[in-house]
């Protein structure tokens, strides 16, 4: 876990100042049909003429060594239909909860428009626009399962562990791959299940073995996409991934774990034998990088059914596998943010991430991957570097708060902290004339009482104890906490205390 930094003039998003921002020729979906039925043995022209599209587009197409998302220097042309697309997309999703013969036509949604919304526009234009629309939200035909696993063949799940990160005992996910034909399972730590850390699991794995699983079948509450009825919804960076590395994907119906039984099983073996006792660490990366070596040491065992081991079985696994792509996948997915006036850019409803004064209330493009968010101005100028925040509670990395953690780990930055630029004189001066090992203890402490109590009161609470007693210690501080919160007793009439006087005047 990094502490943010911030950068200004010369560093840039290496993607946007090596290729420029362009329109997509077609959809995703049409490329990754064309990549699939290209893996299938199809003709240059079968594939054209099935796909209704030039030669010399599969051709690109197939080409292309980079299908990562372009970030959106440019602006698109938009559509006349995009006002309503939000109305257009609940009458598609809708049709997909009901009965197939009866459900919203091209020509009928042009209906609607023009006579229920007053819309100006042609038939064709609508015809193209729902054709698209479908495409990008998943809507058309189904994957179906196949409960017999051939080699190359996988699936996808995520389970949940305790972990202690930077000293902080939290709770993570950790995605899990397995090839049921071996029974083999490989798992990457993330603090999330959304589509970035999936796909950025994936690629750590298919690097790891040199391949792409032919298939892979994931759960339907995944955070690549859902199953909805007879519809199947992915994600827009998921779309591009699973292009990208040529892979097929299905996903399981709602409630039926049967049909992913393989990585459910490994999911709480993984658990309990390489997660127990806690594993503690203080970055990601460099964990799940040993990880995926214990999972392999785990398969040196006989297979549940066949018998063999499991690491010799993962072997023809291994042989069925995709060769990997020319150029590896940038797993980011970008947004355009207007700053608020203290420069900062807001991120899913809750997360505030800190720029510079100077671009206040101006347009900024967020690099969001699965555990950083970069923040570069609307040419691609990187402007500050952030630790990607998790979870339901707000949070801000201007807080100083958001250092505690680190520090605790690596008290040796001190000097030059957030922590030690926000507090009082005489606790910055308290704090300096410590040694290692006793700033590291108080920065603990610190840290401990902040995630319960809130910055504020960790600040408060260190104040009172060091005016009180001197020093900062676990009692003084939780004292000085509870005293903050506590009410006073108020008494209806006043107490008379006199009795206990006389009875301590006789040496009672």
């Amino acid at each position: 876990m990094n502490m943010p930094t911030t950068t200004k003039g010369y560093s840039c998003l290496a993607s946007v100042t090596t290729r420029k921002a362009g329109k997509a020729m077609i959809s995703m979906s049409k490329i990754y049909s064309i990549r699939q039925m290209r893996m299938e043995g199809r003709p240059i022209a079968h594939i054209a003429k099935t796909l209704e599209i030039s030669r010399d587009t599969v051709y690109k197409y197939l080409e292309e060594e980079d299908l990562s998302p372009r970030p959106p220097v440019k602006r698109e042309r938009g559509s006349v239909l995009d006002q309503y697309r939000p109305t257009i997309a609940s009458w598609l999703e809708d049709d997909a909860k009901g009965w197939r013969k009866q459900r919203h036509t091209a020509k009928r949604i042009w209906q609607r428009l023009t006579d229920e919304l007053g819309a100006e526009v042609s038939e064709s234009t609508v015809r193209h626009y729902v054709g698209k629309l479908k495409k990008e939200l998943g809507i058309g035909g189904e994957r179906f399962l196949d409960l017999v696993w051939a080699p190359g063949e996988a699936q996808a799940d995520f389970g949940e562990a305790d972990f202690y990160v930077a000293g902080v005992r939290r709770r993570l996910s950790y995605f899990v791959l397995t090839f049921p034909f071996s029974n083999v399972g490989l798992a990457q730590v993330f603090p999330g299940e959304n589509a970035e850390c999936v796909c950025q699991a994936l690629k750590d794995i298919f690097e790891y073995l040199g391949g792409v699983p032919a298939r892979i079948v994931f759960d339907n509450a995944a955070g690549v996409g859902r199953k909805i009825g007879d519809a199947v919804r992915t994600a827009g960076l998921f779309s591009a991934f699973a292009a990208h590395y040529g892979f097929a994907f299905s996903f399981c119906n709602p409630n039926s774990g049967h049909e992913k039984g393989s990585v459910e099983n490994k999911v709480g073996y993984i658990r309990r034998n390489l997660f127990v006792p806690v594993p503690s660490f203080d970055g990601g990366r460099r964990f799940n990088k040993t990880l995926l070596a214990r999972c392999m040491a785990l398969a040196e065992k006989p297979h549940w059914a066949k018998g063999e081991e499991e690491r010799a079985l993962f072997m023809e696994d291994r042989v069925a596998l995709l060769g990997l792509p020319p150029a590896p996948f940038d797993v980011v997915r970008y947004e355009r943010r207007r700053t608020d006036k203290l420069g900062r850019v807001r991120l899913e409803s809750r997360h505030l991430y800190s720029t510079s004064p100077e671009f206040a209330l101006t347009e900024v493009i967020c690099a969001i991957r699965a555990r950083e968010v970069v923040v570069a101005d609307a040419g691609g100028t990187v402007i500050a570097t952030h630790t990607r925040a998790y979870g339901d509670a707000p949070s801000d990395t201007s807080n100083p708060a958001s250092q505690l953690a680190l520090l605790a780990r690596k008290p040796g930055a001190w000097r030059n902290s957030r922590v030690r630029a926000a507090v009082a004189d005489e606790l910055r001066e308290y704090m300096d004339g410590l040694g290692r090992d006793a700033l590291a203890e108080r920065l603990r402490l610190m840290r401990n009482v902040a995630a319960q109590s809130g910055w504020e009161a960790m600040v408060e609470a260190a104040a009172t104890a060091l005016e009180s007693t001197g020093r900062i210690d676990e009692a003084g501080m939780h004292m000085a906490v509870l005293s903050r919160t506590s009410t006073p007793i108020r008494y209806d009439e006043p107490v008379d205390l006199s009795v206990y006087d006389a009875l301590a005047r006789k040496g009672v």
